[in-house]
């Protein structure tokens, strides 16, 4: 499960200034070059060439590219500024962890490198225009101006597409969508389908050392090639205790370490060890979906007890988020999940990790579902369909006898959560039937 690699360009992407940075040193680039393109050329290009180029004198040009600079800047500031409030407004009616969709998205950064490119370019291009004195004859960068006009078209098409575009992902349905694919790019790398890694393996005998967490904050990511490495190197064997996404606190014990050999490791192997788990273990203000399986899930919850809540009521979007809570959850029935060990070269156990199972991440879900939907026809039907979706992806997996016992008690919550609704008596009689159709295919292993 290393994934420095995916984890820096995450790190990236939910950064607005990379692409806009780029964008515009590209641009204060081009301003210098084509202006030097110009003066070689000079009266040296064919006629067609010239006659789709600027063709205006030098105060034309200043006057163009003045226009081009002061209304892109502007345009830029107005556009972002509406759409940080529109996104407010919309944190605030669904759920805040959602802002990060939008900023790690490449049309968002792409259009705002857009603009500022064309701002950035243009006043670089204006510094080269020269009027005709005794000092030197007039000058004007015909094809850097036709540039920037372009560019400037460019910019009036994109701000067209980033308003179509900010619209269109606004919309719940949409972030929604924009949840569920990253939840299942997260669970493919934490939880593959074709898991050759092994279950968790009892640790070794003898008191371990403990690690402690170097700095508070949230697991982000485990290096686990950098611990894996060290521990074969060393001749030890280390347990991390806590998941990606847990909250950590600095001095809390967070992993464990042990000698191999069972023998008490010895001052400098210790404190080598140490110091790369605590390395290994990268923490920040904010959960990111990079390692950690439970955070998508946890978003399309806030997104359901927000809509359930009465400032808001709006039992349909919860139910649209119930839907793909249910296909994220069925699609790990037939997954390996749970704590694994890691070998070394030599197929020795030498790292244990702490990850959610299929089980703790139903749980997860079941335990807010239970506070907050069943005081809805609608969401409490879609929350034991839910259920039946699940019961039927595990016995088509052939995982139904490993879940049982975790299906089991959730029916068996939901049965009680429904009968101490306030629901209407008809209501409550209904969601009992579609319960006993759920215990029903439980019970049939070829349902």
């Amino acid at each position: 499960m290393d994934t420095s690699k995916e984890s820096v360009r995450e790190s990236l992407r939910v950064q607005l200034w990379p692409v806009p940075l780029i964008a515009v040193i590209i641009a204060l680039v081009l301003g210098q070059a084509l202006p030097y393109l110009d003066r070689q050329l000079d009266d040296s290009m064919p006629p067609v060439v010239s006659g789709i180029l600027f063709g205006g004198g030098p105060e034309a040009a200043r006057s163009l590219l003045e226009t081009i600079a002061s209304s892109t800047i502007t345009v830029t500031s107005l556009t972002f500024s509406l759409t940080v409030v529109t996104l407010q407004l919309a944190s605030s009616q669904f759920s805040p962890r959602l802002l990060r969709t939008f900023t790690r998205d490449r049309f968002v950064h792409n259009t705002l490198a857009l603009f500022l490119a064309t701002f950035v370019f243009a006043l670089t291009v204006l510094r080269s225009i020269r009027v005709e004195t005794s000092a030197g004859p007039a000058f004007v960068p015909e094809i850097a101006v036709t540039t920037a006009f372009a560019l400037t078209i460019s910019s009036v098409v994109g701000l067209v597409l980033f308003l179509a575009y900010l619209a269109r992902q606004i919309r719940v349905e949409t972030m929604l969508r924009d949840v569920h694919r990253e939840t299942d790019k997260t669970l493919e790398r934490v939880f593959p389908e074709h898991d050759s890694r092994r279950p968790s393996v009892r640790t070794p005998e003898g008191r371990p050392d403990a690690v402690r967490a170097p700095s508070s904050g949230f697991l982000t990511r485990i290096d686990t090639g950098a611990l894996l490495s060290a521990a074969e190197r060393l001749d030890a064997f280390v347990s991390v205790d806590v998941a990606p996404g847990a909250s950590l606190v600095a001095g809390v014990p967070v992993a464990r370490v042990w000698d191999a050999q069972a023998v008490p490791l010895d001052g400098d192997r210790l404190a080598e060890l140490t110091e790369t788990v605590s390395r290994s273990l990268r923490t920040d203000f904010e959960r990111t979906s990079t390692q950690d399986p439970s955070f998508g899930l946890q978003q399309l919850l806030d997104v359901t007890d927000k809509a359930l809540s009465p400032g808001v009521n709006d039992p349909t979007t919860a139910v649209h988020a119930l839907s793909h809570i249910s296909a994220i959850l069925c699609s790990l029935t037939d997954r390996t999940t749970g704590p694994v060990t890691l070998y070394d070269s030599n197929d020795r156990a030498r790292l244990n990790l702490t990850l959610p199972s299929f089980a703790q991440l139903l749980d997860l879900v079941m335990d807010q579902l239970i506070t907050y939907a069943f005081t809805d026809p609608r969401t409490a039907g879609r929350s034991i369909a839910m259920l039946s979706e699940i019961t039927i992806s595990a016995s088509r997996a052939g995982t139904l006898p490993t879940h049982t016992s975790a299906l089991s008690g959730h029916q068996a919550r939901v049965r009680t959560a429904v009968e101490a609704s306030t629901l209407d008596a008809v209501i409550r009689a209904d969601l009992a039937s579609q319960l006993n159709d759920v215990e029903r295919q439980h019970r049939r292993p070829g349902a």
